[in-house]
């Protein structure tokens, strides 16, 4: 093979971006980024996250109604709980911030009272980023009559892009 500048110049970009992503096992492009209070799976500190990364976690689902779409919905993505163990999470609280740049706070007890998941597909699509994906954080609402609260819809962000916990 011929090696020329262009060669070389994809190649070291390519490299440069398994670096950067921290998930030089894959080149598919980071969704989630965790820092924070994190200890394990970490690059200086943060953790991040493509698709395959958060699916293989291991991905649960259920059906349940919401106030954003009519008629009862299938999510289906990793528990939040296995997310915040694979990172080592000592907090008490999640700081989650969306693509639109919404932020809300999450006690991590939650994760543990509730199998809150962080929904990737919706009834088996995935989410695109102009129907609250990539990622959404779901409580499953029909549950508990505790979580069809205004308390629990605004800790359900969308777009969910970063996480901090502290």
């Amino acid at each position: 093979m011929k090696i020329t500048r262009r060669t070389l110049n994809v190649g070291l970009l390519g490299a440069a971006g398994l670096f950067l992503s921290g998930t030089a096992h894959s080149q598919s492009k980071p969704i989630l980024t965790i820092d924070g209070l994190i200890s394990k799976n970490t690059v200086d500190g943060t953790a991040t996250f493509d698709r395959a990364g958060l699916e293989a976690l291991g991905v649960e689902s259920f059906e349940t109604k919401c106030p954003w779409y009519t008629g009862p919905v299938k999510f289906e993505g990793p528990l939040m709980s296995r997310v915040l163990d694979h990172v080592g999470a000592t907090g008490k609280t999640l700081v989650v911030q969306a693509l639109n740049d919404y932020s809300t706070e999450i006690p991590i007890e939650d994760f543990k009272r509730f199998r809150v998941i962080l929904a990737m597909k919706r009834d088996g699509e995935y989410m695109p980023v102009r129907d609250k994906g990539p990622l959404f954080i779901v409580y499953p609402y029909d549950s508990d009559p505790e979580l069809q609260s205004q308390l629990y819809y605004k800790r359900s962000a969308w777009q969910v892009a970063r996480m901090t916990v502290k």
